[in-house]
């Protein structure tokens, strides 16, 4: 059995299920997101030198597999999708507050490119904020999805942004956009 089955010559892809659509489709374009998002992240951990942050990173890769798939299952499917849930959510939520907790994290603006690793984690999350515009699309394009779907991706964007932040702290780079009297509140909110 061969990887090209040439079925998706045409433009249109199967989901879970076995339902045929167009690889153009609202649901295509927001689990292949979550897809490329977890490749970034895969590249983000392979240059990562701090061992905590990979095995998060790697924890988080494994769960996209599972956010993947609860976009890519249609109500109507045979299968039943995996389930994202509030426990889910909840993990990263403690861990932005662990992560929050470490003296000398930046609570401000970032100007990425600071730290090689940091810029990894950055492109990173910039595609986890479009997976989560195109899970929303999704949802309002009148497909249901579980409201921990959208949790999931909001709260992993910043878990992401606080990785990199973490790996400058660690490094000691100074990667504030603003500085002296310039410099915003605490957890500016306008890279959001």
């Amino acid at each position: 059995m061969s990887i090209a089955t040439k079925r998706g010559d045409g433009g249109e892809t199967r989901l879970a299920g076995g339902i045929r659509i167009s690889k153009a489709d609202l649901r295509v374009e927001a689990y292949g997101t979550v897809d490329e998002l977890n490749t970034f992240l895969g590249f983000a951990r392979s240059i990562c030198t701090n061992q905590e942050i990979r095995n998060w990173t790697e924890e988080i890769q494994r769960s996209l597999f599972r956010v993947g798939s609860a976009l890519a299952t249609p109500p109507e499917s045979r299968k039943a999708p995996p389930s994202i849930t509030d426990e889910d959510v909840e993990a990263l939520t403690k861990l932005v507050h662990q992560i929050e907790a470490t003296d000398g994290i930046l609570g401000d603006w970032s100007l990425p490119g600071a730290h090689t690793e940091s810029a990894a984690y950055e492109i990173a999350r910039t595609v986890c904020r479009r997976a989560e515009r195109a899970a929303v699309r999704l949802t309002e394009s009148g497909v249901a999805l579980r409201p921990e779907v959208l949790a999931y991706l909001n709260r992993l964007s910043d878990v992401i942004w606080l990785f990199g932040r973490l790996i400058e702290v660690n490094a000691g780079v100074d990667a504030r956009l603003r500085t002296g009297e310039t410099a915003g509140p605490k957890w500016s909110r306008a890279w959001k």
